[in-house]
């Protein structure tokens, strides 16, 4: 389900690129949809999960249907009342956000008021999409995996046909991706309301801050917030940077993470769905064995599927941005920038996603504070990599500090939970890590052979393009997977235990 929502959002990342390019509009509808967006990673899929997914595990296994609805139906009123006075807050300020997250714009007055404007549309967002992750933690706690990773593509099919049909009715034209942004927020709720009615979860007004369920979920949000805050700053300090380089490099960092979100969305945020509450499960029931050994299973996955895959985004990254966003508004040069930015995140896409697996490990043991700690540092060691590298690298000095920022970031997760011993590796890591990397340099050789001149994919046309990328990617699978089998893997051996 996560692969066809993900699939769904390069067709509309490929929709906006060819019918809007990379330039002031897209600059400026980027940084008001990432505000909203920001404030959705920080305050519901990010503190609100972590505080309250745990928790919630925890009532449905101690104390019955009726404690755990009388829980949802107090946290939800009080996110649903701290969500309304957010969106009331945003929609007045917009002009002071926009001023502190993207202060580059004001030397240019159009942009500068089309972002405003834009941000005024995209903000209600954060109010449904919020309620949709609450609804997410619900349904993955009961199982329910399916309904919440597919619920994305209401969000994508609003913004392709916002842009195929909607477009030319709007004035300018790029208004209309700011109001395909708020109906996916609706449509996405209205998705999944019914499963749940369906398992009887859903939630009802009861408004109970003294309630020492909804207490406890606050107390953890606390530090839940200054932890997700960090990386979520970090991506809004890129973004100020951004704006004061060359038109187009907010944009071209755009594309190119979403190249990144691919495999982190369909490893990292899949792993980490399933983890967190299998995990908190393990926890309340004082399991540690098993749930070192679910950790563990979750990081050789990790290292199976994204070592290849930030391999082939580095390898293959001239097709890539070719095939997908090398039409109508997106030039030669947008192609060129966004690559250079995909190469410098690709460097980090197996930090990105081993720290979805390893945080979980500290989550679901309601310890927040030590995954706080980490991101402070990861923060502060990004920011001096972001001075240092954006005078010789630009747009994608800022994208290679994320990037080295996420490694350092799981590479102290890993050292916290050895630490504590929550985490025991089972044997065979060193030969298993050999054979991932032996095989990853095996299908990358052959991918370098394969795909030809860069000059190729510029000039070919899309019929000729997307099968001949079609094609890389098969023949780096099978070139990666025949190299595990010579190498003695077995698909027996990544059985969950």
């Amino acid at each position: 389900m996560t692969l066809v929502s993900r699939v769904l959002g390069f067709v509309r990342d490929a929709v906006i690129a060819g019918t809007f390019g990379a330039g002031l509009a897209t600059d400026a509808f980027f940084v008001a949809f990432r505000i909203p967006n920001l404030l959705r990673r920080l305050f519901a899929e990010g503190a609100f999960s972590q505080a309250f997914v745990p928790i919630l595990a925890e009532y449905k296994s101690r104390h019955g249907p009726d404690g755990t609805r009388q829980l949802i139906d107090r946290v939800a009123t009080a996110l649903f009342l701290a969500l309304a006075a957010a969106v009331a807050l945003g929609v007045a300020a917009a002009t002071v956000i926009v001023y502190v997250s993207a202060p580059g714009f004001a030397a240019n007055p159009e942009k500068f008021d089309l972002t405003v404007t834009m941000l005024r549309i995209t903000f209600p967002y954060i109010l449904f999409i919020s309620l949709v992750s609450l609804a997410a933690g619900i349904l993955n706690t009961w199982s329910r995996f399916a309904v919440p990773a597919i619920t994305p593509t209401a969000l994508n099919v609003a913004f392709i046909i916002g842009a195929l049909c909607l477009a030319p009715y709007f004035d300018p034209p790029v208004l209309v991706l700011a109001w395909a942004v708020l109906a996916g927020g609706v449509l996405q709720l209205a998705l999944q309301v019914p499963f749940l009615a369906q398992i009887g979860m859903l939630p009802r007004p009861s408004f109970a801050l003294g309630d020492p369920g909804v207490r406890r979920v606050l107390l953890l949000m606390g530090p839940a917030v200054v932890g997700v805050s960090v990386a979520q700053i970090s991506l809004l300090l890129n973004t100020i940077f951004a704006s004061f380089l060359q038109t187009g490099s907010v944009s071209w960092l755009y594309y190119a993470d979403r190249l990144m979100e691919f495999p982190t969305g369909l490893l990292g945020a899949a792993l980490g769905t399933i983890l967190l509450p299998s995990l908190a499960k393990l926890h309340s029931e004082g399991a540690r064995d098993e749930y070192s050994n679910l950790l563990d299973w979750g990081l050789r996955l990790t290292f199976l599927l994204a070592v290849p895959a930030a391999a082939a985004l580095a390898v293959l990254a001239t097709p890539l941005v070719a095939t997908l966003f090398f039409y109508g508004a997106f030039g030669a040069d947008d192609l060129l920038m966004t690559r250079q930015a995909l190469i410098a995140y690709s460097v980090g896409l197996l930090g990105l996603i081993v720290v979805r697996v390893l945080a979980p490990g500290f989550y679901a043991r309601q310890d927040i504070r030590t995954p706080v700690k980490i991101a402070l540092v990861t923060l502060a060691a990004t920011q001096v990599m972001n001075v240092a590298f954006i005078g010789p690298l630009r747009h994608a000095g800022l994208a290679l500090a994320i990037a080295l920022g996420a490694c350092l970031n799981a590479a102290l997760l890993y050292r916290g939970l050895r630490r504590r011993e929550i985490f025991r590796p089972r044997p065979g890591w060193a030969a298993f890590v050999a054979r991932v990397a032996g095989a990853a340099g095996l299908m990358a050789a052959a991918l370098a052979f394969a795909m030809g001149p860069g000059a190729w994919w510029t000039a070919a046309d899309w019929w000729w393009r997307a099968p001949a990328l079609a094609g890389l990617v098969t023949l780096g699978a099978a070139v990666y997977f025949a190299a595990l089998w010579a190498f003695g893997l077995r698909a027996r051996d990544f059985v969950r235990p």
